[in-house]
């Protein structure tokens, strides 16, 4: 059945599911951190005095989203003790990161940043490490969750994800900036705490996914052992080295350079232009209510809509249409903050800018992130999507800490966020000119998992 043939109300009825519930609630355990060590912070920071590109240094914290493929194979591999037995391989990894970001977050409560700046930096870059380390065992979780087979279920899969993303990136963005101003900052951070109580209750109430996962590695190991001879040795290659040879095996050596390529191109323009939002805004001359209402809590709710929009979107007429109608409206939604740097803090353009924004990265992300879920396989889902997730992540972690300078050297936010419009175009380019193989490795990919599924199934 082709994607157009199936019907606007199967598509609404399919999205009750409860494995997407599941999803979206693991979703917000991936957000929250980010606007913990993120828009949070800057606003702190900011408030504290510091500069612009203090603010943008502070942020290469994020650096480790854009690495977190190195320990991967650690989280696909390693059993943790007691949490292994009692939650699962995947739950027991989010628990564990969750915990330790609990303690940082009681920490930071406590502490001025201005006056301890460094120790407000070691403790958001363990918040960093630990949730990087958390998505990738949610990522996998829902990989794990719905096969490729099921192909219908990628593109909403990854919109509970996205949907999950944001509620937990907003949500808990908004209480803190409408109420900063009235209970401080620590008092905010505190309130945080509360709020990764909840999230580790969510871990507790989802279901671990059943995979092929541990058969398919026995297989790797018994291959590897033929070759090296010694069982441990064997469990260490395939632990570090198959996912990554499983990968450029799959798509060949010349393809798999040129989808990572993509991959790392696609969000560069987004990264810069969003490590420096919060600082724009506050700079602009709108407050910190202002910023909660309009950015957190009404971005929130279009991201919601306009998340579910882009899903039905991508079930209905595919990934790759959906990529390149969203990457062109992310280029060109970036002009928008160029338009309220010449006007001013008028909140009817701040709130079009915002739906229009939200419209965009929603429409673009729900498609990305199907498309990266599709170059996976089932042996080591979570050292592959991390792999190609830690690229996607690499210009907003690691190339975006230079968003200050780049905004202190052009002092003029108009002409910044021109150049954040211009940064989306290579990959679209690069996207058009492979859009007929796209669709065929969709198809492959989809393909391949419905022969292994029907294979274990006859056996």
């Amino acid at each position: 059945m082709s994607h157009a043939s199936i019907s606007w109300l199967d598509t609404v009825r399919s999205y009750f599911d409860k494995r997407l519930l599941w999803v979206f609630m693991l979703g917000c355990s991936s957000g929250f951190p980010w606007v913990l060590i993120g828009s949070n912070m800057s606003g702190w920071l900011k408030d504290a005095g510091l500069t612009r590109a203090a603010i943008g240094y502070f942020g290469s914290v994020f650096a480790v989203y854009a690495i977190n493929f190195l320990w991967a194979p650690l989280v696909d591999r390693v059993k943790l003790p007691f949490l292994h037995a009692w939650v699962g391989q995947r739950r027991s990894w989010i628990l564990l990161c969750q915990c330790v970001i609990l303690i940082c977050t009681l920490f930071i409560a406590g502490v001025d940043p201005a006056k301890s700046l460094m120790l407000t930096s070691m403790l958001a870059l363990i918040i960093a490490t630990a949730s990087a380390t958390q998505d990738i065992a949610i990522d996998a979780f829902r990989i794990d969750t719905f096969p490729k087979s099921q192909a219908s279920k990628l593109p909403q899969a990854s919109a509970m994800a996205v949907i999950g993303w944001w509620t937990g990136y907003s949500l808990p963005g908004y209480f803190a900036f409408v109420n900063a101003d009235s209970i401080g900052w620590n008092g905010v951070y505190y309130g945080m705490a509360v709020v990764v109580g909840i999230l580790i209750a969510f871990t507790l109430l989802v279901r671990e996914p059943q995979t092929h996962r541990e058969e398919l590695q026995s297989q790797a190991e018994k291959r590897h052992n033929e070759v090296v001879g010694n069982k441990v040795v064997a469990w260490l290659s395939v632990t570090v080295i198959e996912p990554f040879l499983d990968f450029f095996k799959r798509n060949g050596v010349q393809v798999a350079v040129t989808l990572l390529l993509f991959v790392f191109l696609f969000k560069i323009g987004e990264a810069f232009l969003g490590r420096m939002s919060i600082t724009f805004y506050k700079e602009i001359g709108f407050s910190n209510e202002q910023i909660g209402h309009y950015s957190k809590l009404i971005g929130w709710g279009a991201t919601m809509f306009f998340t579910l929009l882009g899903s039905m979107f991508n079930v209905k007429f595919g990934i790759v249409r959906g990529l390149m109608i969203g990457g062109i409206a992310m280029a060109a939604s970036n002009l928008m903050f160029a338009w309220i740097a010449k006007v001013g803090p008028n909140e009817n353009l701040f709130l079009a800018t915002i739906i229009v924004d939200n419209f965009t990265t929603a429409f673009s992300t729900v498609a990305f992130v199907s498309f990266l879920t599709i170059l996976t396989g089932q042996a080591f889902s979570a050292t592959q999507y991390a792999l190609l997730a830690s690229l996607g992540n690499f210009g907003r972690t690691t190339l975006a800490s230079f968003s200050g300078e780049l905004a202190d050297y052009l002092n003029d936010w108009s002409t910044f966020f021109i150049i954040t419009a211009i940064m989306v175009v290579p990959s679209l380019v690069m996207l058009y000119s492979l859009r007929h193989y796209f669709t065929d490795l969709l198809e492959k990919r989809r393909n391949d998992d419905a022969k292994l599924d029907t294979s274990n199934e006859s056996n």
